[in-house]
């Protein structure tokens, strides 16, 4: 059988002075969901909707990863990054989560992630 990839965990930050992130500690976010969570990889980027971020996020899906992205909220999302998906060739809908994590603690967050996770089908440890 086929081992299923993992995703990768995209923490966008609104250049970290959003007060909606006032109450979560990112790097510690960060940390717990690529040290507890399986996830490919984790990693901040401080606005993914600004001219540098259309530019990684292009970049970055041309190896065609599945992503997870917690930011704001995932209408902004779609519209904000649903043409470097369609540059890629990928269909949105099936290569990215996107998660509205703003104005929750560091836990609820990772609380979320982790939802996100068990919906997709994999395994995560009840610590």
């Amino acid at each position: 059988m086929e081992e299923k990839r993992l995703y990768g965990f995209i923490l966008c930050v609104c250049t970290g002075k959003c007060p909606g992130f006032r109450d979560m500690d990112i790097w510690d976010l960060v940390n717990q969901v690529r040290v507890e969570l399986p996830v490919e990889y984790g990693f901040i980027h401080p606005q993914l909707c600004e001219e540098d971020g259309d530019r990684f996020l292009a970049d970055f899906l041309q190896v065609h990863r599945k992503v997870i992205i917690a930011a704001c909220a995932p209408n902004m999302q779609r519209k904000m990054f649903k043409q470097a998906f369609e540059d890629a060739g990928l269909k949105m809908e099936e290569n990215c989560v996107m998660l509205d994590i703003r104005e929750m603690s560091t836990e609820k967050a990772f609380e979320k992630a982790k939802d996100a996770l068990v919906k997709l089908g994999y395994e995560v440890d009840e610590a």
